[in-house]
């Protein structure tokens, strides 16, 4: 506990010293704002251990400074966070562009607000397969049905001229990771910690990094959104919480020893280890470059292709999102 306490001070003196140089000062603008309409907001925290949630993690003394008290919801790590917001358990949400789409093409009443980082997922094979084209008939290991590594991997593969319902094996599991160890399986979509695992054990090797290979890399990783109600009723608490979580992936990308030494210390992440090589693998300094609408639309459009939604994109675009905060925030926090 007392190691927790003076890591966390450590921390906070950290982000003072940083705020000198304009990463964590506020805007201008951002000090005549009135005070934010409710003080409450409850995010999630993935009792499994998400590694790509970092920037969401360490904003809670950024939401502190803007007025709020901080809520974390954890759920059942089987349940994707997606059905977490659909329900009303939380206000904001980390996830892969596909399951916010799906959300919305369900008619779910979430607004996605700004993209967070690009990269993060990697397709692992054994060494026989060189390429997604050589998934043809293989054994592809998924944890879940419609989780975000089988909707990515449908998309991957159809991406390249494969029939997902025909081409490929799909084998579905929690232990996809120990049949793909035990050679069961012939590839596996990994998200962190598992490539880093995997690599640390030189098991298998990765025939696609949504961080490096286009068009994955051109668009985001993970996307946040907000329940629409709570973006209609608080429309300033809304933007104060989204300046917060992008003040935070400035952080992530600006000082990661740091901030996966706070991510293991607070208890978010268990190894920083893999909290440092995944904010190495990441890209936190993308949020301001990449243009979340255009994500939006390529991920959609590859679903409606796919079948996997109904909407088209600019319905999925039109109804699920909400850019305004976003385009006022690049405004405000230029580097």
């Amino acid at each position: 506990m007392m190691h927790n306490m003076q890591s966390r001070r450590r921390f906070l003196a950290s982000l003072s010293a940083v705020g000198a140089t304009g990463l964590f000062a506020r805007a201008p603008s951002a000090a005549a704002e009135p005070p934010p309409e409710t003080t409450k907001v409850r995010l999630p925290r993935w009792i499994g251990a998400s590694y790509c949630w970092a920037g969401g993690y360490l904003a809670e003394e950024l939401l502190q400074a803007e007025g709020f008290k901080v809520y974390y919801f954890q759920g059942d790590p089987n349940v994707d966070h997606s059905v977490w917001i659909a329900r009303g358990e939380t206000d904001f949400s980390i996830n892969h562009p596909p399951l916010h789409i799906t959300s919305i093409d369900a008619g779910m009443p979430i607004k996605v607000l700004a993209g967070l980082h690009s990269g993060c997922l990697e397709l692992i094979a054994n060494p026989t397969i060189r390429s997604v084209a050589d998934l043809r008939g293989k054994r592809v290991g998924v944890d879940v049905r419609g989780s975000t590594g089988h909707v990515m991997l449908t998309l991957m593969v159809a991406y390249v001229g494969l029939d997902p319902a025909k081409d490929i094996d799909w084998v579905f599991g929690t232990g996809s990771v120990k049949l793909f160890v035990d050679g069961k399986i012939d590839a596996i979509l990994g998200a962190p910690p598992r490539p880093q695992q995997l690599r640390a054990k030189n098991i298998g090797h990765v025939i696609l990094n949504i961080t490096t290979d286009p068009p994955w890399s051109q668009h985001f990783c993970c996307m946040i959104s907000a329940r629409s109600d709570f973006v209609n009723n608080y429309p300033i608490a809304t933007k104060r919480i989204l300046r917060a979580i992008l003040k935070a992936a400035d952080f992530c990308a600006s000082n990661p020893q740091l901030a996966a030494r706070q991510l293991v210390d607070r208890e978010f992440l268990p190894s920083y280890e893999y909290a440092l090589q995944t904010l190495g693998d990441i890209r936190y300094d993308r949020w301001r470059d990449y243009d979340a609408e255009d994500s939006v639309r390529f991920y959609a459009l590859r679903m409606q292709e796919t079948g996997i939604i109904k909407s088209s994109p600019q319905k999925v675009i039109a109804e699920g999102t909400d850019w305004r905060f976003l385009n006022e925030l690049k405004r405000e926090l230029k580097t």
